[in-house]
């Protein structure tokens, strides 16, 4: 774009290019390299208006940010400017009205040489998830210091999450420059101190300059009030910088696949994005985690068959032979293939208001994999300040731990540090659908390597025709007092009189053996139902009729162990009596002791109880006998025996 003076307006009028060959211009800027890259840094020290300074002054503006500027011929001068900057800028009105950022701001524009993606992202401590956000797709952060405030908290915190996330060029812009009167010796002494800092995080090398993204100094020419700098100005370093995706092509060849592409029976596909690497028509390739090899028959996009495909790039790969292929899996070359595992080692940015829960099952989402997962405690979270390695029992806001993962079934995966796409991952409430963490595999534990599955020659399907019953599990959940113990008592009763093969799992005597070392807390809880269910699904093994009775607080535990099972094998028994009336009767003298306060984290009082949405059997003890509601459970049993499943009842 070039520039012309008419009167005291600026008008920009089009490249002789694009007036001369429209083609010739877009292919020129078709091919151009992006550079996605972030601003950050601590609260107000000038993001936004960095951003405003670039757009302006480098003409990078958008034709509907244009028509808008041109739309009021009063902006002009300073005024004018600081008009331009907020059009520009504009961001959420809530931020407006704070004057602060609270979300990440996208912002698109391109020079002759390069085309950009700039996230503004938010320096509030409380925000870190938004910055997490950004920083993930970033080939570059821009860490912006207040030249009168220097190395502060947020400062560190962001470069060490920059740098954790794989941001390996990092530009450190001292602002505000003009506040301090371009103080050479000032400046200095705040690169010396971030540079200390970066060093022991593991930053190696970043570019540093003096800047004003208020009055422009360095920022898309060099400035007259900076002489004794000699380093390029922000634009010529964006513009030169190398970009990930040419990192990306170098690495070896994966695309997670997104969906399988049927439109009619003679063509079957395999879509997603090139997440590294180059695939060609006749590569030997793998799918992983089966293991299944094929060669690439064709490469299919909406513009044509290709000969090859690069990182970047949608496609979709046709192979030359029918082997099974579905969402999550990731096809690779068959002799440079990623790893498999259900274990390993992660680093976790905590991002939710409510603390991790050691034990509890989350959705973990790697690529296009989605499976159920739980974390361990934490083997250390990390002090931003000090890098020191401190011991920890959970994650809070904003905290980075490493820590253990355990899938529940083997996922395809690299580490980090290697690849970004196979070795980043969220993990999501399987309640709320919120997003808790963020997290990257280091590698997998090694007994997830050494430990494998026996397979066995006698079925679970087997020893349960051998007892003439079908396996499964009646989890009874209830209040403490609502009754479940003395109707599994009398369903597990009614079925030994049938002849049927049971066993009666029950909360509290679990809590003699098995479970004696663990008490009440939220944690504890979580251990204790992971360990029943396992316990419950091994007797279903065994062909048994598992019955359990435990409090089971918590949605997602109860969910955890439904997953454990076959479909049809849990089924859920939700004792429906009011606290009020649990509390009344108080067989045991919990209630009174809970209330008392000398009884702590009991269920209702002090301690949530989240009710069964769905649960297959309701019984509300205020209006059914415990004998009819367990005769009306034990019919359900026999006529699911005889493979007549019966509907929630």
């Amino acid at each position: 774009m070039t520039e012309t003076t008419t009167g005291a307006d600026p008008v920009y009028v089009v490249d002789d290019l694009i007036a001369q060959d429209i083609d010739a211009y877009l292919d020129l800027h078709r091919n151009k390299t992006m550079l996605r890259f972030i601003t950050c840094g601590s609260v107000d020290d000038g993001k936004s208006t960095l951003i405003g300074r670039l757009l302006y002054d480098s003409k990078m503006i958008f034709e509907d940010q244009l028509a808008a500027l041109e739309a009021d011929s009063k902006k002009v001068g300073t005024q004018g400017q600081a008009i331009d900057f907020a059009l520009l800028v504009d961001g959420l009105a809530a931020e407006r009205e704070q004057g602060i950022t609270i979300d990440v701001a996208y912002r698109f524009f391109n020079t002759e040489r390069r085309k950009f993606i700039v996230a503004d992202c938010p320096g509030h401590e409380q925000y870190t998830r938004n910055m997490i956000t950004g920083a993930s797709t970033a080939d570059l952060a821009v860490i912006l210091i207040d030249a009168r405030k220097g190395v502060l908290v947020q400062t560190r915190r962001h470069s060490y999450l920059c740098h954790l996330i794989g941001i390996r060029n990092v530009v450190l812009a001292v602002n505000k420059m003009d506040l301090i009167g371009y103080d050479q010796a000032r400046y200095d002494a705040i690169v010396a101190d971030y540079a200390a800092f970066a060093r022991s995080i593991g930053i190696d090398r970043f570019t540093a300059m003096p800047i004003s993204g208020f009055q422009g100094d360095n920022v898309t020419t060099r400035s007259a009030n900076t002489p004794w700098y000699q380093g390029p100005t922000l634009v010529d370093h964006l513009e030169s910088v190398e970009v990930n995706a040419a990192r990306d092509a170098a690495l070896p060849f994966r695309l997670p696949v997104q969906w399988v592409n049927r439109p009619n029976l003679d063509f079957r596909g395999f879509s997603g994005l090139v997440a590294s690497g180059t695939v060609r028509v006749g590569d030997a390739v793998r799918v992983l985690p089966s293991g299944k090899t094929s060669s690439v028959a064709q490469i299919v996009t909406l513009d044509g068959n290709l000969d090859e495909a690069i990182a970047g790039q949608s496609v979709t790969l046709c192979l030359a032979d029918e082997i099974d292929c579905s969402r999550g899996d990731v096809i690779a070359p068959a002799d440079a293939p990623p790893q498999v595992a259900d274990q390993f080692e992660a680093t976790l940015v905590w991002l939710n208001d409510e603390a991790m829960i050691p034990g509890r099952a989350y959705w973990l989402k790697l690529a296009t994999q989605t499976v159920s997962a739980t974390v361990q405690a934490p083997k250390y979270v990390v002090n931003v300040n000090t890098m020191e390695h401190m011991a920890a029992k959970t994650l809070d806001l904003n905290a980075i731990g490493v820590a253990e993962v355990t899938a529940d079934r083997p996922i395809v995966f690299e580490a980090y540090a290697e690849n970004r796409t196979l070795g980043g991952f969220i993990l999501v409430d399987k309640i709320t659908n919120a997003t808790v963490a963020a997290g990257m595999l280091h590698f997998s534990l090694r007994r997830a390597q050494n430990v494998h599955w026996q397979a066995l020659d006698i079925t679970r399907e087997a020893r349960a025709t051998l007892k003439g019953q079908f396996a499964q599990v009646l989890w009874f959940t209830g209040l403490s007092g609502s009754g479940k113990s003395t109707i599994a008592n009398l369903v597990e009763k009614k079925l030994h009189a049938l002849g049927k093969h049971t066993f009666l799992l029950d909360g509290d005597n679990v809590r003699h053996g098995l479970n004696k070392d663990l008490g009440f807390t939220e944690t504890d809880r979580i251990e204790n139902i992971r360990r029943v269910g396992e316990v419950a699904r091994l007797m279903t093994d065994a062909g048994l009729i598992v019955i359990t009775a435990f409090i089971s607080p918590f949605r997602a535990e109860r969910d955890m162990v439904r997953a454990m099972m076959a479909d049809g094998e849990f089924v859920e028994v939700f004792i429906d009596t009011p606290l009020e009336e649990a509390e009344r009767r108080d067989v045991k003298g919990l209630y009174k002791k809970a209330r008392s306060g000398t009884l702590k984290n009991f269920t209702g009082i002090d301690s949530p109880y989240e009710a069964p949405e769905n649960a297959e059997i309701r019984v509300d003890t205020t209006r059914e006998a415990a004998e009819d509601a367990a005769e009306r459970i034990v019919n359900r049993i026999v006529n699911s025996i005889r493979g007549n499943w019966m509907p929630t009842i």
